[in-house]
């Protein structure tokens, strides 16, 4: 699996904690040194069955310096996935990638029953 985290989140750390006590392997990934491609998030996206807007972090200082809460209505799924690209901290964190799933953000119950079936 892939843990995509920045360190100083405060939920991401509790996220690392929950995979490390569950005995989880996995590769950890620091997204504002290695941001997702469009590419990456377009997979993700497709592997979650979320709706693309649940992706952003809508609580972050640069989603509302940059307006996004009126401008993503607007923008194509393609438009939204490229600005994605442009800056891990519009990411919504941490994301856990596996083979067959991908989970944004960490809800310890979700998380539990998505390693049970690993």
């Amino acid at each position: 699996m892939l843990f995509v985290e920045y360190p100083k989140c405060t939920t991401c750390q509790k996220a690392k904690k929950f995979l490390d006590d569950h005995g989880a392997t996995y590769e950890d990934r620091h997204i504002k040194e290695q941001n997702p491609t469009a590419d990456e998030l377009r997979a993700w996206w497709g592997k979650s069955g979320l709706p693309l807007k649940k992706f952003f972090n809508t609580s972050g200082l640069q989603y509302k310096a940059l307006g996004l809460k009126d401008k993503l209505p607007n923008m194509t799924e393609e438009e939204q996935l490229a600005l994605l690209a442009t800056d891990g901290m519009l990411v919504k964190r941490p994301v856990l990638v596996g083979e067959e799933f991908v989970l944004v953000g960490f809800r310890a119950e979700q998380w539990e029953e998505q390693l049970k079936k690993l």
